[in-house]
């Protein structure tokens, strides 16, 4: 990540909260040389405190800071995806109505055509340059904040439900236990 500036760069977490999340358990080696496969906890349905990875996602799509995020997205992205859009249709346009405007010479053999060419290709390096900037100072640190708050919260959640799930093992046990007692509970209620 490139150098932050300002006042809160020191504040600032640059590391991916999803680096590893994503991944783990995958590939691993389970010590007897043979990659292991993850098992993905039995789901348990949300709580009414506790609300859904969706919900979460929603809740900050809603959010102020997320629609701010998203506008200063915008108020970049629109106009300097016109901006250019109009400089390319001109130098298109250009090519194809005005051949002799295009092939004035400027300096020996290099004509209005070839330095404009160049110039598209300046542009796009410049825009991109221009790009990665604004998200850089505008709204990158902003996006990383709400990237974080969105991964505590599906964090919480899922340790919640670890929690929840490993408690219902302990008050039933097994699944296999549990067929049994269901057994025994069916055969004593026949003989009665």
């Amino acid at each position: 990540m490139e150098k932050q500036e300002g006042r809160d760069a020191a504040a600032v977490r640059t590391d991916d909260p999803w680096y590893d999340a994503l991944a783990s358990g995958w590939g691993e080696l389970d010590g007897t040389g043979t990659p292991t496969t993850p098992v993905a906890p039995a789901p348990v349905a949300a709580t009414e405190h506790e609300p859904r990875a969706a919900e979460i996602y929603l809740e900050v799509q809603r959010s102020a800071a997320f629609q701010e995020v998203r506008s200063r997205y915008r108020r970049f992205v629109v106009p300097a995806t016109l901006a250019f859009l109009a400089w390319y249709l001109a130098y298109v346009v250009a090519a194809t109505t005005a051949p002799e405007l295009m092939a004035r010479p400027v300096a020996g053999a290099v004509n209005v055509a070839m330095v404009a060419g160049l110039g598209q290709f300046l542009s796009t390096f410049l825009l991109t340059w221009a790009y990665s900037r604004h998200a850089r100072l505008h709204r990158d640190r902003d996006a990383l904040d709400l990237r974080w708050s969105v991964f505590d919260r599906t964090r919480a959640q899922e340790q919640h439900r670890t929690r929840e799930h490993d408690r219902t093992r302990e008050q039933h046990g097994p699944p296999e236990r549990r067929e049994t007692q269901h057994r025994h509970t069916a055969r004593a209620g026949e003989r009665r």
